[in-house]
């Protein structure tokens, strides 16, 4: 059983996490850390990490990008290995997640869905095969109204994954309205889409001589990403310190 603090347990994601570890036997939140302390759990919950006193073996952290610092100097301090899901990091701050995982264990991941990175393990050996075929590469991510950047993380993630496995040889392109010339082989196509309420839909094409060949993963809720979570805080109960992902977490699990 693994016991988890839930960093941000009163926000949407906080909450959703709350409720699908009460379905999960081999998990439970033992506390909750959020600066609004009025909502109503069956855990104790702190309105900072200092006033925590409960033992765990693991934080999910599910908060914003202002409380990482103090949350990655707690996790170091108290030897906690952490989930650590908040987006919008600076520069500084990721940073900061490289020098903490020198001393506890942090996983962090451009995506938590379990179904977004098996993509990208598979796309690594479709890209292999593919590619010396002669075969074009084009993503297309879809989000709703609401988000603000563009391309999305995951498609990014997706973009470095196909370029990792072909040794960097292609240039990621947004946006050809101002090139008047042919498709070069070594361009990689990313096209982000915005409009209504879509959670996150990513499509990879690989299209080739006669023949097309398409990956595509679908959101329907954001539960995909605190079930992700949960599976990643599983993973690193008891894990040495270093910097993790959820490719670790695909990797055993195979």
């Amino acid at each position: 059983m693994t016991r988890a603090i839930m960093h941000g347990c009163n926000g949407r994601m906080g909450q959703m996490i709350v409720g699908l570890c009460e379905n999960d036997p081999d998990i439970t939140i033992v506390a909750g850390i959020d600066t609004y302390t009025e909502q109503k759990n069956d855990f104790p919950v702190f309105g900072d990490l200092a006033s925590c006193d409960v033992e765990a073996d693991v934080v999910i952290d599910f908060s914003n990008a202002s409380a990482a610092d103090t949350l990655l100097d707690w996790c170091v301090e108290k030897q906690m290995p952490v989930v650590l899901c908040a987006t919008g990091l600076t520069q500084v701050q990721l940073r900061k997640v490289e020098e903490a995982s020198k001393k506890v264990a942090v996983l962090k991941s451009a995506n938590m869905s379990l179904g977004v990175n098996t993509l990208m393990d598979i796309l690594k050996k479709a890209v292999k095969v593919f590619a010396p075929a002669g075969f074009d590469v084009e993503i297309v991510e879809k989000h709703h109204n609401q988000k603000l950047d563009a391309p999305s993380g995951t498609a990014l993630a997706l973009a470095d994954a196909l370029n990792d496995a072909m040794d960097g040889q292609y240039e990621y392109v947004y946006d050809r309205s101002d090139r008047r010339q042919k498709r070069d082989a070594r361009e990689l196509g990313i096209s982000a889409v915005r409009g209504g309420t879509i959670v996150g839909e990513h499509e990879v094409i690989f299209a080739g001589p006669d023949e097309v060949i398409e990956f595509k993963h679908t959101a329907y809720s954001r539960a995909v990403f605190g079930k992700g979570a949960i599976e990643a805080a599983k993973y690193l109960n008891g894990k040495a310190a270093g910097y993790y992902d959820m490719q670790d977490v695909i990797a055993e699990k195979n």
